[in-house]
């Protein structure tokens, strides 16, 4: 059914599918790449957030798997170790003699998939790139002064106030090393005008330009991204010869998919899906607790919604959701729920504080709630939420489902699904007029990163504008030394922001991956990137 070069066309595969596969296969591109060819990989999940792969621009969900194959960063996290960091592209790290940075000596006999050598100077151009581009990574630095190198083979990293934290951060794939001689010949610049005069971006949505076990080769957005062995890695040969990673929104085509063999991994299965997998030869189940969580932001900007602007009246909200009944019947239980914006497993959040400082649902309580707002006979508000799935569960599912639950207490919700692109446009700019469905995933495993975008970029997104002991509590928690000291400051932090009411965690979803026996067990990982590409061998 399939030709020798592991394409399909989209008649083939609604062959394939059989009842029904012509609706499925009529919403995947003209050619689809079947895992026909062992030297492939071929992974199937729903990538319709993906808006750029230009990592000083990241802030999406499923990027970052991309990324971190086609790139290196100076430290890393093995999957399910998030505490020690692991040498990448740095060999070792130390503070500065000064005290007042951290000062990494880079690993020698590094080539980029160009063949061009990794030196100091790509390092510092890199970072430089990221802080001045001013984009959404720049904000996990803001407090990084300027980057040093000592010699060819040693770099700086200089903060303005050294008790922050800044290793984790490096981790992330915002923050990789990039090939400066390639990437200045397609538009790059990491001068302090970068922001203006930088135009890679493009470029780099088509191409990479970095040290990792993969080549980006193409990304056809909604469709499909092709990636090809970097033949120079550091680390030894890498498994594949090429990956593709599918664009596919619909959960029954991956199953199908991945039960014929078409793809070798499927990430976004519902539970009743997942619950089949069992009876399928050749396929089986993994899975991960992850460190990502789905949640909802309400806005408090009077112009947008009066009654939002009232914080009781959000409190309200926070008590008429059926948490339990989300994680249970539309997750099939395969889910935590924090009490913030911290994930259950780091610093000061556990399921055991989640249930003693968390909204749950009380009906009463919000009906108290909303009647010491001056709004008993409830209100009404607009939900925005993205065409996309997480998890297994679409966003629309999930916007339903709230929407009844709010329903009880005559809070009417209105449902506003768009685009992903227009809906983090919406967000990002501030212009969300009442809830806003999203996304939260660890750009770095961090507490610093989640609790400051609270009290800072996501604090804007909702017209709240932070007392200055709260911003305070957070950076205070962040410098502690002491594990039990800061585990208390942050679950302060937490009290203060379910009192606030601007966020309502909805889940952090446990993983259920299906995976062809083809494949050796999968290198996942919570570290942000969800899977390490390198990592992932035959059986």
């Amino acid at each position: 059914m399939t030709n020798t070069s592991g394409w399909m066309s989209r008649r083939e595969l609604a062959k394939l599918l059989g009842l029904g596969g012509a609706a499925i296969a009529a919403g995947l591109p003209e050619r689809v790449y079947a895992a026909a060819n062992k030297d492939t990989l071929v992974i199937g999940v729903d990538i319709s957030d993906t808006i750029t792969l230009d990592p000083a621009r990241q802030g999406q969900y499923t990027p970052p798997m991309t990324l971190c194959a086609a790139y290196d960063m100076l430290v890393t996290m093995d999957p399910g170790d998030y505490i020690d960091l692991k040498p990448a592209l740095a060999t070792k790290w130390e503070k500065t003699p000064d005290g007042k940075g951290w000062r990494f000596t880079l690993r020698e006999g590094v080539k980029f998939a160009s063949g061009n050598p990794m030196t100091a100077e790509d390092v510092k151009w890199s970072i430089d790139r990221v802080l001045y581009l001013g984009d959404q990574p720049s904000q996990y630095i803001a407090h990084l002064e300027r980057t040093e190198i000592v010699d060819g083979k040693t770099v700086d990293l200089i903060l303005k106030d050294p008790t922050q934290p800044i290793l984790n951060i490096l981790a992330a794939p915002g923050f990789v090393i990039y090939d400066r001689k390639l990437l200045e010949e397609h538009g790059g610049d990491a001068s302090k005008e970068a922001k203006t005069k930088d135009k890679a971006s493009t470029w780099l949505n088509g191409n990479s330009a970095g040290a990792g076990a993969y080549r980006l080769l193409r990304w056809e957005r909604n469709a499909q991204i092709q990636l090809v062995r970097n033949e120079h890695y550091w680390r030894g040969k890498p498994p594949f010869a090429r990956v593709v990673i599918r664009h596919i929104a619909d959960s029954a085509a991956q199953l199908l998919a991945v039960r014929r063999g078409d793809i070798d991994i499927a990430f976004n299965l519902i539970p009743e899906q997942i619950a089949t997998i069992g009876a399928d030869p050749g396929v089986r189940k993994e899975g991960l607790t992850s460190l990502d969580f789905v949640y909802m932001a309400l806005t408090q900007e009077p112009e947008f919604n009066k009654a939002l602007a009232v914080k009781e009246a959000r409190q309200a909200i926070g008590y008429a959701i059926d948490y339990d009944g989300i994680i249970k019947n539309l997750l099939g239980g395969a889910a935590l729920r924090p009490a913030s914006f911290l994930p259950i497993g780091v610093s000061g959040s556990t399921e055991a504080i989640a249930k003693e400082i968390g909204f749950r649902q009380d009906l009463d309580k919000a009906k108290q709630l909303l009647q010491k707002a001056g709004l008993a006979d409830g209100f009404e508000f607009e939900i925005a939420y993205g065409n996309a799935a997480i998890a297994g569960v679409t966003y629309q599912t999930l916007a339903q489902k709230l929407q009844g639950d709010l329903a009880q207490v005559n809070i009417k919700v209105r449902l506003a699904p768009m685009d992903q692109v227009n809906l983090r446009t919406t967000y990002t700019t501030n212009k969300a007029q009442g809830g806003v469905l999203t996304f939260w995933n660890p750009p770095a495993v961090e507490n610093l990163l989640w609790a400051a975008a609270t009290v800072e970029r996501v604090a804007r997104r909702v017209h709240w504008t932070p007392s200055e002991d709260v911003v305070k509590l957070v950076h205070q928690a962040a410098a502690e030394q002491d594990a039990k000291k800061q585990a208390d400051l942050w679950v302060e932090y937490q009290k203060r922001m379910v009192d606030q009411a601007n966020y309502f965690i909805l889940f952090q979803p446990i993983y259920q991956i299906a995976v062809r026996d083809t494949l050796a067990k999968l290198p996942l990982t919570a570290a942000g990137w969800q899977l390490d590409m390198y990592g992932v061998k035959p059986a």
